[in-house]
């Protein structure tokens, strides 16, 4: 691929390469939705190119993503190389994994027993007088 043709790439392609989506046809589907914006201005096209320094706005998983192109890539390659496309000016909140509810009568020990079940309904019914 020559260095001109790099400079430019589709956004449904830069979105797969940087790995947000799993599937380029994902990629294209949300950029088709017209759920991407480039600079404050929504996408509706999957063919829309984008050049290094473009601001891409748009909604993945739970967050909003506010992602500014640094390079426009050349393949899908493994995660820091991917990593490397981009600058995440609005990085989202990393959840614990460690974190699991709590439930008093039962402390993750398989499935409780019917004497567990009681004592926690009996905790619930004193919890609600």
């Amino acid at each position: 691929m020559s260095a001109q043709a790099a400079e430019k790439l589709r956004l449904d392609k830069w979105l797969w390469y940087a790995r947000f989506f799993k599937t380029r046809s994902l990629a294209a589907t949300i950029v088709a939705g017209g759920a991407v914006r480039i600079n404050g201005t929504p996408a509706s096209k999957r063919s829309t190119t984008i050049t290094a320094g473009d601001v891409l706005t748009f909604a993945k998983d739970d967050h909003i993503r506010v992602i500014r192109v640094e390079a426009c890539g050349v393949r899908r390659g493994p995660a820091p190389e991917a990593q490397a496309l981009y600058t995440d000016l609005d990085p989202p909140a990393r959840k614990p994994k460690d974190i699991v509810p709590h439930n008093p009568a039962f402390e993750g020990k398989g499935r409780p027993t019917k004497r567990d079940r009681r004592q926690l309904d009996l905790s619930k019914a004193r919890h609600l007088e």
